[in-house]
């Protein structure tokens, strides 16, 4: 008689389903390392290709000590320091760190710490700063936006026609982005400047008080793209003859109890100098015409220029005040009262029909 078949035996499950996550991970950690390793070895064979194509041009590149660094999933570019020079300029700059992300190549961050020292035509020029970042966000074709922030600079440039520069500030923003429907057909590039608590020691005779200074810039920069990394008045000069110019929609100044609010447009002449009118409402209008004319006429004299402008804007010029204060610069302000035209003309610097003295505007390059 044949045996019965034992049901109480059953065939071992396989464990296979068990280890098969733990082995896709494996196999994607392995993949997507292989993958950044040779992200990396992209990125440093791109940089060498760049760093030559520069050199051909006569522009040296030189970064110190460079590392290539941030896996898993960052590219992170360092540089001990960093090094320009071309014929007509040169700079250095201490450590920074370039950083993207894998899967956002086109966005990137760069922190640098100072001291950042650089010389153009018989300019020398040293920054430092407690903390400096910028961030750029790149297309195919362009960028959408690139942004500095900067706390604590200090800047000192010798060399300087008539006297040195010397700024220190609590804190700097820069922000530029393609004009919306203008940058495709006239490079254009919207610019904003923003200065805080800046100390410039060159402009307390002129505004008559040593209080910090707080600016706001904001610019339309015309015919941007035509500017290149090539020498500086060869792309000056390019974006002269393409029409270039800077449309200020917006320049504030605040120091002490002097405030200031102006807009224009500024280009450059044939001689390479810059010329235009700026439209300048201010308060304290008295005070600051008479610093400014006792300079050319003496301070009695001066003064009296000033109250003679500043009774002709407070009181004979209603409607021009009234026009002016319709216009973004002196919109929620309505204090400010108009000054005449600042205008930069033949080399010139004039107020209204008067040149300012001992004022020269020199040639850019």
């Amino acid at each position: 008689m044949a045996q019965a078949p034992d049901l109480t035996a059953r065939k071992r499950p396989s464990r296979t389903g068990l280890f098969l996550p733990y082995i896709l991970l494996l196999a994607v950690v392995l993949i997507w390392s292989a993958g950044w390793f040779w992200i990396r070895g992209k990125a440093g064979s791109e940089m060498d290709a760049w760093i030559a194509r520069e050199a051909s041009a006569g522009r040296n590149w030189t970064c110190a000590d460079r590392t290539i660094t941030g896996y898993p999933f960052r590219i992170e570019l360092r540089c001990a320091s960093l090094a320009f020079s071309r014929a007509d300029s040169r700079f250095t700059l201490g450590p920074l760190t370039a950083v993207v992300q894998v899967y956002q190549p086109r966005q990137g961050i760069l922190q640098a710490s100072g001291p950042f020292h650089v010389e153009q035509d018989g300019l020398v020029a040293d920054a430092t700063w407690t903390s400096l970042e910028a961030s750029f966000h790149g297309t195919s074709d362009g960028f959408t936006r690139a942004s500095l922030a900067v706390d604590g600079p200090k800047v000192s440039v010798t060399n300087a026609a008539p006297q040195p520069i010397d700024v220190a500030a609590k804190h700097l923003e820069f922000h530029a982005r393609p004009t919306p429907a203008r940058f495709a057909t006239e490079g254009a590039v919207d610019t904003s400047l923003r200065l805080t608590q800046a100390a410039v020691p060159v402009l307390d005779p002129l505004l008559g008080n040593t209080a910090p200074v707080d600016m706001a810039l904001d610019a339309t920069v015309n015919q941007a793209a035509v500017i290149r990394t090539g020498q500086v008045a060869r792309e000056l000069e390019a974006w002269r003859r393409a029409g270039g110019s800077l449309d200020i929609a917006l320049l504030s100044l605040a120091k002490g109890d002097r405030r200031l609010q102006a807009q224009g447009k500024i280009t450059l002449d044939d001689e390479h100098r810059p010329a235009g009118q700026i439209d300048i409402r201010a308060a304290g209008v008295e005070a600051l015409v008479g610093q400014v004319m006792g300079q050319r006429f003496g301070a009695e004299k001066g003064a009296l220029i000033g109250g003679l402008v500043g009774k002709l804007l407070g009181g004979g010029s209603r409607r021009q005040d009234a026009e002016a204060a319709a216009t973004p610069a002196a919109a929620g302000d309505p204090s400010l009262k108009a000054m005449p035209p600042l205008r930069l003309t033949d080399g010139r610097l004039m107020l209204g029909p008067f040149p300012i003295p001992n004022v020269q505007v020199p040639p850019l390059y």
